[in-house]
């Protein structure tokens, strides 16, 4: 991918800040990845020796966006890269890793989902108390805390 520098000139690939900026990652995460082995050596501009990114490391890096957003450790975005280069021989484990990432993602949004419902059950509050309803804001309230306290027994916590 050729772009052009303010001078006008000529150059290959994208900078470290462009890159940056259409992954969504920051430079440091970019320059961390690449220490931590995820990204292969970015080639290097022969006359200032700044990074120059690829269209194939910027696919990386948006693949490693994708998975850091799912919240898979680094260790989880190795196996996955050296899985998908044996390509469909790895197929079997490859789904295997994201069928894993897959259910931790919907714990996660099981968890979401419950604080979703709690503040807006709180909003309920608010709202009913505002409007002079304390006897449902009483309710409201009630519900709440019989909730954080069932919650945080099964949780292996007690109050």
């Amino acid at each position: 991918m050729a772009t052009r520098t303010s001078s006008g000139t000529a150059r290959d690939g994208l900078t470290v800040q462009e890159t940056a900026a259409r992954t969504g990652l920051s430079e440091h995460t970019l320059r961390y990845y690449e220490r931590a082995g995820l990204l292969r050596s970015v080639r290097r501009d022969d006359s200032s020796g700044h990074r120059r990114y690829s269209p194939e490391d910027v696919a990386r890096i948006s693949t490693l966006a994708c998975l850091r957003a799912t919240g898979m450790p680094l260790d989880g975005m190795r196996r996955y890269f050296t899985l998908a280069a044996r390509g469909r021989s790895a197929a079997g484990e490859l789904r295997a890793l994201l069928e894993e990432q897959e259910g931790a993602l919907e714990e996660r949004m099981r968890e979401m989902r419950r604080h979703l419902d709690y503040v807006r059950r709180k909003i309920d509050y608010w709202t009913a108390l505002q409007a002079g309803q304390d006897a449902e804001a009483l309710a409201i309230a009630d519900e709440l805390a019989a909730h954080t306290r069932t919650t945080t027994t099964t949780e292996g916590t007690s109050t």
